[in-house]
């Protein structure tokens, strides 16, 4: 088990609960909180750009599951896929490069299809 915190991701109208895994990316952005972003969408995913740098960790990789939070080395962001994205091959969720796996949403994710670009994202410390 971590010592690492649990962290509230507001992205627009949608709360999510973060646990995190206990890896650099992880610590990396739980050191950072808390901070501001705003929501940047592709197909099916909501990525925003977040105040960490990290390197591309040995187990990186371009299809996630639903609820898997990633960072995306290249793009200083936090990327979340809820579905397919612009270069999906069939139904998965796959990003624009590998990504570090650095938590877990409690929630499910598929909600944040109602999120549109520039809303309003806040990473806290979670209860």
């Amino acid at each position: 088990m971590s010592d690492l915190p649990v962290l509230r991701l507001e992205i627009g109208s949608v709360v999510l609960t973060a646990d995190l895994f206990d890896t650099p990316t992880a610590r990396a952005i739980a050191r950072a909180v808390p901070f501001e972003s705003r929501a940047q969408r592709w197909g099916e995913e909501v990525y925003f750009a977040v105040p960490v740098e990290a390197a591309r960790e040995a187990d990186a990789r371009d299809v996630v599951e639903p609820g898997e939070l990633a960072f995306w080395v290249e793009g200083r962001s936090i990327a979340i896929a809820f579905g397919r994205t612009p270069v999906s091959r069939g139904n998965e969720c796959r990003l624009v490069a590998p990504v570090n796996i650095w938590g877990r949403a409690r929630e499910d994710v598929r909600a944040l299809k109602v999120v549109r670009p520039g809303d309003r994202i806040r990473v806290a410390p979670g209860a």
